[in-house]
């Protein structure tokens, strides 16, 4: 059959460790760039939800001659809202999904009049860390444009 000699298949512990090295420090390498993009991704998705409530909140606003108050907030969009000021003609709901919360799990804050926009709104997220102010992912996303109040 065979020499003498016999054939030994496999990795050698050396081989081993050499590969599991290199697959951490590509890991380190990459890992900083996922991360990155997942924050730039909420942003972005924060953003977006912004935009898609102003134009339900226009809408609202269309069929009822105002925005709906602070006291009601963005539930108005999904339910008849009670209180002052009365819809005129409420034709929601105006949101399919509910009232969304931003991608960091907190509600949007929403007043109107608005502080900055005081013949409309003002819809915000305080981003990551839920407090007003803050840079990169942390920063204020608002209707009017980025940057904190």
């Amino acid at each position: 059959m065979c020499s003498g000699t016999r054939q030994q298949r496999g990795f050698t512990l050396i081989e081993l460790l050499v590969v599991i090295s290199v697959i951490a420090v590509l890991a380190a390498l990459v890992a900083p760039a996922i991360f990155r993009n997942v924050g730039d991704a909420k942003v972005a998705a924060a953003k977006a939800d912004i935009e898609t409530v102003g134009l339900a909140l226009d809408a609202y606003a269309l069929h009822n001659d105002y925005y709906p108050s602070t006291a009601q907030g963005l539930a108005a969009l999904i339910a008849r809202p009670s209180g002052s000021p009365e819809p005129k003609d409420w034709r929601g709901p105006y949101l399919k999904k509910g009232a969304p919360l931003d991608p960091w799990g907190n509600p949007y804050h929403y007043e109107a009049p608005g502080t900055v926009n005081p013949s409309g709104y003002d819809l915000m997220s305080y981003g990551r860390d839920g407090r007003l102010g803050g840079e990169r992912e942390d920063a204020d996303l608002t209707s009017w444009g980025r940057g904190a109040r």
